[in-house]
């Protein structure tokens, strides 16, 4: 069974510095029927004006990606770590025991597009840590390819949960496949384009929850890129 949640509900808003969009209830929106899925319990679009950025703030027991699209982020935090995430970058942030950070759009001129992502961990308490790492294009260019897992494979960043995440970019009439297990769950988010995952069409920000089904077929229709979340 695929369920899709249309880009056009989510939650969100334009404060100036920040345009975003929001899949699951976060900070002031709140929809009951949408408080996540499975272990994924974020999935924030942001646009970051130039200049702009999220001010020092705290987490704490939560796996948290950052994926950028277009543009370039910033990141500070209290482990003492400076570094700049661009597209194709696979960043891990596990807030575990207590974590605080920061996120600045350091372009004085262009647009931060990217996609924030909470991941529950399996238990409370980890030590806090970070985790970067560049994917080439060419590794995703129709395929799916593994950039978080709970085991670090195929030289993903490692989560504290299990729970993987793949990117894809396809071009038109590209199609890629992906096997779950028995027991498993998915979720495809559309970051970019228009695609079809089991006939179903989706485009840019639509998401979808899949349940009971043994493979997934995606198919692009355009130029596109998706992250597909494979969950317990």
């Amino acid at each position: 069974m695929v369920s899709i949640r249309p880009s056009n509900q989510r939650g969100g808003g334009d404060y100036g510095w920040l345009t975003t969009r929001h899949t699951f209830s976060f900070d002031q929106y709140y929809d009951p029927k949408f408080m996540g899925f499975r272990s994924l319990r974020v999935i924030n679009e942001d646009v970051v004006a130039p200049g702009g950025g999220f001010p020092t703030h705290p987490h704490r027991d939560m796996e948290i990606i950052t994926y950028v699209l277009q543009g370039a982020l910033e990141h500070r935090d209290s482990l003492g770590t400076g570094s700049v995430i661009r597209p194709g970058d696979g960043q891990r942030m596990s807030a575990g025991r207590g974590i605080r950070h920061s996120e600045a759009n350091p372009s004085t001129t262009d647009p931060v597009h990217l996609l924030q992502i909470w991941i529950m961990p399996d238990r409370r308490g980890y030590e806090p840590s970070y985790e970067q790492k560049a994917f080439a294009e060419s590794e995703k260019r129709g395929k799916l390819r593994l950039i978080a897992s709970p085991d670090g494979a195929d030289g993903s960043v490692t989560i504290h949960q299990d729970a993987c995440l793949y990117v894809t970019l396809l071009s038109p009439g590209q199609e890629v496949t992906h096997k779950l297990g028995k027991g498993r769950y998915a979720w495809l988010q559309v970051a970019k384009g228009a695609v079809e995952l089991n006939g179903n069409a989706l485009r840019q920000g639509d998401g979808a929850a899949v349940e009971n089904e043994d493979k997934l077929q995606i198919k692009a229709t355009a130029e596109s890129e998706g992250l597909l979340f494979d969950l317990v």
